[in-house]
This record gives structure tokens, C-alpha cells and sequence, in this order.
């Protein structure tokens, strides 16, 4: 069981909604949230994950959450991908002076 205290909690909250509007602030640079929202989005999914996501999130909404999870998806770099293909491309002798 993890015990966390007030200001610990006060922090992580602090840092989920800012971390929350950074994401969305990108998504409307880039273009992907504006001002019409034209399209309903429907699935069945079990209420555990919906409420387990808000609390992360720090968020009460369902659009909110929805608008949040697709923005970060559509925004998520390939980092982990361009890594795993650099595998073996730098020489085995280079002296990395660790």
C-alpha cells in the first residue's frame, strides 16, 4: 500500500494538469483540437478504466479524458522505435570515456 501526503498529492496534481494542458496546448498548435467538435466517439470499455484514467489525470470529464488519451496518442514520438533501429550502428571500439 503506498501512503502518500498531502503535498506529495498536492505535487503529483499540480503536475498532471500541467502536463494535461501542455498536451492540449501541442494538439491545438498543431491543429488537431480546434473550435468545432464534429465527430461522437462511442465504445464500451469497463468503468474501472475510465475512473482509474481520471484520477491519473486529475480530470472529471469524459470528453476531457477522451480529448486528452487521443491527443497524447496522435502526439507521441517514435523515440522508443528510432532507438531500437540505431541498435549496432556505432562502432564497437568508439571510446564512449565512461
Amino acid at each position: 500500500m503506498v501512503v502518500r501526503s498531502r503535498a506529495s498529492t498536492e505535487t503529483e496534481e499540480h503536475i498532471a494538469r500541467k502536463r494535461n494542458r501542455l498536451v492540449l496546448e501541442q494538439a491545438r498548435a498543431v491543429g488537431l483540437l480546434g473550435e468545432a467538435k464534429n465527430t461522437r466517439l462511442s465504445g464500451r470499455v469497463p468503468a474501472g478504466l475510465i475512473e482509474a484514467a481520471k484520477k491519473r489525470a486529475h480530470i472529471s470529464s469524459d470528453t476531457e479524458l477522451l480529448e486528452l488519451a487521443l491527443s497524447r496518442l496522435a502526439l507521441e514520438d517514435d523515440f522508443g522505435a528510432r532507438l531500437v533501429r540505431r541498435k549496432g550502428s556505432i562502432p564497437a571500439d568508439i571510446d564512449l570515456a565512461i
